[in-house]
């Protein structure tokens, strides 16, 4: 509830012109025996972004929610640019869990790894509508389980640590070095400084500043196209809380649409 709190704070804020809302059902859904904890409501939210992404050809900003949100949104923008799109993963964990591995049956701990097309089917991307490993950069991941890490090592994925991160030239050559000519920005809040940001459910130290960030996205920007964007895990304590971080959340969505 108190993602839904953040989610409908940040709607608040944003012109009502320019949003669209997606309902997320509060049932709890069904595991449907996949290991997956509410697979049925997941598999619903889903279908119904995916039905309201298909209505535009625009450069789409997702707010979520959890990492979740970040599914159909990725697959809308990867189908908008076949072949020439790499994801830029900015989160404290690298959401590369599948169901087997999963310590918790939390999809937002195993979105990463449905969008390059591996884990369980209804959810896990297929075909050119994934985006394949080489073409994704993890920043920011700072809370690693050990089957993440030895996924990491073993395929190589590309990494930019919180120091990596503070030069926004050392980002722009790492999506250079997938070929690709345009990316989609995911962004979970917490690869941010809970010093920066104060409404995060996961409060992990050593994060990246707002200024740094924003540097980032404009740095992007300037060389390749933006295809869409999700900024996640906003989870203020209360509606009355979530006005202190609003002006920051606020700077990131300037810096994703002017």
């Amino acid at each position: 509830m108190r993602l839904s709190d953040g989610a409908e704070a940040i709607r608040g804020d944003l012109p009502s012109s320019a949003t669209r809302e997606v309902p997320v059902p509060v049932e709890a859904g069904d595991a449907l025996d996949t290991g997956i904890d509410r697979f049925s409501t997941l598999v619903m939210v889903r279908e119904r972004l995916a039905s309201l992404l298909r209505t535009t050809t625009t450069p789409v900003l997702t707010i979520g929610g959890d990492c979740g949100v970040s599914l159909a949104s990725v697959e809308h923008a990867a189908r908008q640019h076949p072949g020439e799109l790499a994801l830029v993963w900015l989160d404290a964990h690298p959401d590369l869990h599948t169901a087997e591995t999963s310590p918790s049956g939390a999809f937002n701990g195993m979105v990463l790894r449905a969008i390059i097309g591996e884990g369980t089917d209804g959810l896990a991307l297929t075909g050119d509508d994934r985006v394949p490993l080489e073409r994704v950069i993890l920043g920011g991941a700072r809370d690693i389980d050990p089957a993440e890490a030895e996924l990491i090592q073993e395929r190589s994925v590309a990494t930019l640590s919180i120091d990596d991160l503070t030069s926004p030239d050392v980002l722009v050559a790492a999506v250079r070095a997938t070929g690709a000519s345009s990316f989609y920005l995911h962004i979970d809040l917490d690869v941010l400084d809970p010093a920066t940001l104060a409404g995060l459910a996961d409060l992990m130290p050593f994060g990246l500043s707002l200024d740094a960030l924003n540097r980032a996205i404009t740095a992007l920007r300037g060389e390749f196209t933006l295809a869409g964007a999700t900024i996640a895990g906003f989870a203020p304590a209360s509606p009355e809380a979530a006005a202190d971080d609003l002006p920051s959340i606020l700077r990131i969505i300037g810096a994703l649409t002017r």
